[in-house]
């Protein structure tokens, strides 16, 4: 996107509060790969989403540091709850740790390991599911969560354009090779509707009906 326009987007867009600020300043002063963290448009546009939506039960597939987690939370109606999933048991603390400054580790249940092992045994119908985790694993994981998506609910994919390398068909880079099969999938499903977003790397958002 032409900086200029971004910037006045975000000049015009509500301005990211100090929790996040603080959170993702120390992302990418002290994480691997910062440019994972959500971010304050993204974010926005999440919560947003989740606030119209007012869930009583959310999915999100990679915590990573919690950006994500704390906007999607922000939504859920009194008593619900947001499990998040993290792979990586090293982010655990430190994610939980802001969701206590944002007032929401009531609200926000942790859960460490793949998400294929951890969520079917959930006994739980999601409003709302995440995904933003390992590329590879996206069919796998749309797999598992659509079984435990509500009639009506929403699912939401991040990265869907990875970079705009989705236009590279005959890609070797398992990374980019999951997001087009995933994809690929999803233009297929005729029990959903779907649309693709170009909010920062692209989100498809799906409606099952």
């Amino acid at each position: 996107m032409n900086k200029w326009i971004e910037q006045y987007i975000r000049d015009y867009s509500s301005p990211e509060d100090p929790v996040l600020d603080d959170l993702y300043r120390q992302t990418h002063t002290g994480f691997v790969n910062p440019n994972m963290s959500t971010g304050h448009l993204q974010g926005k546009f999440l919560e947003f989403l989740s606030r119209m939506i007012k869930p009583s039960a959310v999915l999100e597939i990679g915590t990573f540091t919690g950006y994500s987690a704390i906007c999607l939370a922000r939504g859920v109606k009194p008593g619900g709850k947001l499990y998040t999933v993290e792979v990586n048991d090293e982010m655990r603390e430190f994610a939980h740790s802001f969701f206590v400054k944002a007032g929401l580790d009531d609200t926000i249940i942790q859960l460490t390991g793949r998400a294929q092992d951890l969520v079917p045994p959930l006994d739980q119908v999601f409003d709302l599911v995440y995904i933003d985790g390992d590329k590879r694993e996206y069919k796998e994981y749309y797999n598992i969560i659509i079984r435990k998506t509500r009639p009506g609910g929403f699912i939401i994919a991040d990265n869907i354009l990875w970079g705009e390398k989705v236009l590279e068909k005959n890609s070797k880079d398992p990374q980019t090779r999951g997001i087009i099969e995933f994809n690929d999938m999803i233009r297929e499903q005729k029990d959903i509707e779907k649309v693709i977003v170009p909010v920062r790397d692209g989100l498809l958002l799906i409606r099952k009906l």
